[in-house]
């Protein structure tokens, strides 16, 4: 058994049964004398029901899954070369593509005993827009692992908006009128610099996620190792206690014995006290009978 067997096997069980799996595979590891790979097993996060619903959708629709990594790079080739007829036509797709996906998501699991809501189903449809926007994350969402839904990169349609026509443009233009070059670098510099803010509050809030999700990980590895005490404290018990029950058997079985032994020592008293009487009497008897054959002789 090694990392990669033992995530794919807990990835594709319900969030609800990831923590106890997980532990379970780990004590298994320790057992085997293989710790490390029992600390990595740990360290494994509960996927979101999301992001389980995700790794479902790659683990049981693999045809689409290709289809859709095949459209993500098209769309991100055609991104890169700026190609907007190109970028129109895939984008139509994209928001077809994901959508029907999602919609598929959600059904395998409602079949699985899970059914997620409109705002889980939306955030799994956000996750293949990752994937079709970014090399990386159609790489990491492939693997069927996912934590947590992905987001698409700013900057990247989802879906592509198709560009007023240039006819339309000279139409809305006064006529004679020219446009400023300062107006526009001044649009442009405010538009770059809001840009950058939303990026920067985006990073500060990833930040903040990975930072609670390390405060999870480590309450649920500490509430595992709890949970190992708690059974082993319990395993314990149990056993002083059959112990105990063994001990009080046995105390009661001498006490029976030493009652009977009790009342066999007073039978044994009582029937020496008439054997001693019956001595007695017949020693004092044979003494009369002695003395009077003397006598009469």
């Amino acid at each position: 058994m090694d990392l990669d067997a033992v995530a794919d096997e807990l990835y594709s069980v319900a969030p609800g049964d990831f923590t106890a799996a997980r532990d379970e595979r780990a004590r298994a590891a320790r057992a085997r004398g293989d710790r490390e790979l029992s600390e990595q097993i740990r360290r494994l996060r509960r996927p979101t029901l999301a992001a389980w619903a995700s790794n479902l959708l790659v683990r049981e629709q693999p045809d689409e899954v290709k289809r859709l990594l095949q459209l993500g790079e098209a769309l991100r080739r055609a991104h890169q070369d700026l190609d907007g007829e190109q970028l129109r036509v895939l984008s139509a797709r994209q928001h077809q593509v994901t959508s029907a996906l999602a919609r598929q998501a959600g059904r395998l699991t409602a079949q699985a005993g899970q059914h997620i809501s409109e705002d889980m189903r939306q955030e799994v449809q956000d996750t293949l827009h990752a994937v079709l926007a970014d090399a990386e994350a159609a790489e990491q969402w492939a693997k069927g692992r996912l934590t947590k839904p992905l987001s698409a990169p700013a900057g990247f349609p989802t879906p592509f908006r198709q560009p007023a026509a240039p006819s339309a443009v000279r139409r809305t233009e006064p006529t004679g009128e020219v446009t400023d070059p300062e107006a526009a670098r001044t649009r442009r510099r405010e538009q770059e610099e809001r840009l950058e803010r939303a990026r920067q509050q985006a990073a500060d809030a990833e930040q903040d996620l990975q930072d609670r999700e390390a405060e999870l990980t480590t309450a649920e590895e500490q509430l595992s190792r709890a949970e190992d005490q708690q059974r082993q404290t319990e395993q314990r018990v149990t056993e002083l206690s059959r112990q105990l029950q063994d001990a009080e058997h046995e105390q009661q079985r001498i006490r029976e014995a030493a009652r009977k032994a009790r009342d066999h020592t007073r039978d044994a008293e009582r029937a020496a006290r008439e054997a001693r009487r019956t001595a007695e009497d017949t020693a004092a008897h044979a003494r009369e009978l002695a003395e009077q054959t003397r006598h009469r002789a």
